[in-house]
């Protein structure tokens, strides 16, 4: 039975790659982690608050939907985002996107959600590049999601960075 992991992104460049690439990432310190992830289960993407550098206007938000497209593997050429080494990562096929700025407001359905068992200190569970959720926790986000989703190649391009 696939698993839903919220992947976790906390950098403009790192998203844009992640979106048009639609490959996934994760740091050497996160591979044990990382291989929890296989082939077939689905993504759920999230962008942090600090993501696009500004915490003030942006909120974390859940903006995309995908499916593991390959096995977490060791990549050839690690992949370097500022000061961070990415040595493990897959490929993803992305389903559909939020248009920019907008997806769900995670914070808003931390009560409902029993990943979190201590709605308070949420965000402290999103210290890590993955966060793999129960069907329930998965089912009321995507169920949030799914309305807001464009096609793909209708949204990417927002995305995009630098512009």
């Amino acid at each position: 039975m696939p698993t839903t992991h919220l992947v976790i992104i906390s950098d403009r460049a790192a998203l844009s790659w992640v979106l048009t690439e639609q490959r996934m990432a994760f740091p050497s310190g996160r591979a044990r982690a990382a291989q929890a992830i296989a082939e077939g289960d689905e993504v759920l993407l999230y962008s942090t608050r600090l993501c696009f550098r500004n915490p003030t206007r942006d909120m974390g938000r859940v903006i995309g939907l995908a499916t593991v497209a390959s096995p977490v593997r060791t990549v050839a050429d690690p992949i370097v985002f500022g000061e961070r080494t990415f040595t493990e990562g897959c490929e993803l096929t992305i389903h559909g996107l939020a248009p920019f700025r907008e997806g769900v407001v995670l914070r808003d359905h931390v009560s409902r959600l029993t990943v979190f068992p201590e709605p308070k200190h949420w965000s402290v569970r999103m210290r890590r590049a993955s966060l793999s959720l129960p069907a329930a926790d998965a089912d009321v986000l995507r169920g949030e999601l799914r309305p807001l989703l464009k096609p793909y190649a209708d949204v990417v391009e927002a995305y995009r960075w630098p512009r």
